[in-house]
């Protein structure tokens, strides 16, 4: 949608994200009123993982966004490397939560939550971006190729029905993310953009003990809820998801911890055998 340059603002001498739209954006009338309208929302969301945006405009038919610059890559990039130990999901999830629930709070829905849209510092914060952007744009693109705008990978089911989305849509965005950070992949997939939004409409919620044998069964119910089919059997807010994979996560150390100390019994067991033979 867009192409993202790394500069320097002079007169503070900072480096700065410019995030400038194409002009094929602003073929309706009035997108750039949309645009300035939903902007000057996002940008008054000032939070501590939430992306600061400094200034936004227009240059030569072009709308852009100047944002701070994060030097530590996305999410998606740490989640490519391999799957992440649990106790970094729950430190990343509680900031992420924690923010989502804030713009919820403002009335502010992201509309596609997904790791590329989270930044990370040279410390690993999260810093979410792209909030709103998907709202500026709904009627002047087609991400999907099916008419309906966002990210397939990460979509609610009813982000495929034309009625107003609600807070919901976040949090299963941000259940999908949990089931990726854990195991490396996404939930579902699929040959085509259409496919994957009707494996999420349809499909069960895979195991993610199918590929992380060492986590608990309540870390599969927290993704189970949070990717809930219906909206109100999902977690009521992002916040709740997190705190719930706190308990789920803790859980899951309890068993193996329990595990190896069975082992290590059974272990001083046998060699107390040998020795008295």
């Amino acid at each position: 949608m867009a192409t993202v340059y790394k500069a320097t603002q002079a007169s503070m001498k900072r480096t700065v994200a410019i995030k400038v739209l194409p002009r094929s954006l602003t073929h309706e009338d009035k997108f750039l009123e949309r645009f300035y309208r939903e902007v000057e929302i996002v940008s008054s969301l000032q939070h501590p993982y939430i992306l600061p945006v400094y200034d936004f405009g227009e240059y030569d038919g072009m709308p852009y966004i100047v944002m701070a610059y994060m030097s530590g890559g996305t999410l998606a990039d740490l989640i490519s490397e391999k799957p992440m130990p649990p106790n970094e999901v729950l430190r990343l999830v509680r900031q992420m939560a924690d923010a989502l629930d804030y713009a919820h709070r403002k009335g502010v829905i992201h509309r596609d939550f997904k790791p590329s849209n989270v930044l990370l510092d040279e410390q690993h914060n999260t810093y979410l971006t792209d909030f709103g952007l998907a709202k500026i744009s709904e009627s002047s693109a087609q991400l999907t190729g099916t008419g309906i705008l966002g990210t397939p990978f990460y979509m609610a089911p009813e982000q495929a029905e034309p009625k107003a989305l609600t807070p919901a849509a976040d949090v299963y965005a941000m259940g999908v993310t949990v089931f990726q950070m854990l195991t490396g992949r996404v939930p579902y997939e699929a040959p085509t953009p259409l496919g994957v939004l009707m494996a999420h409409m349809t499909h069960p919620v895979p195991d993610v003990r199918s590929v992380r044998p060492d986590l608990s069964s309540e870390t599969q119910e927290v993704i189970d809820r949070s990717m809930a089919k219906t909206v109100e059997t999902r977690f009521p807010a992002a916040g709740a998801l997190a705190d719930a994979l706190a308990y789920a996560l803790k859980a899951a150390t309890s068993e193996l911890q329990q595990t190896e100390a069975k082992s290590s019994e059974t272990t001083q067991a046998l060699l107390m055998t040998d020795m008295l033979g």
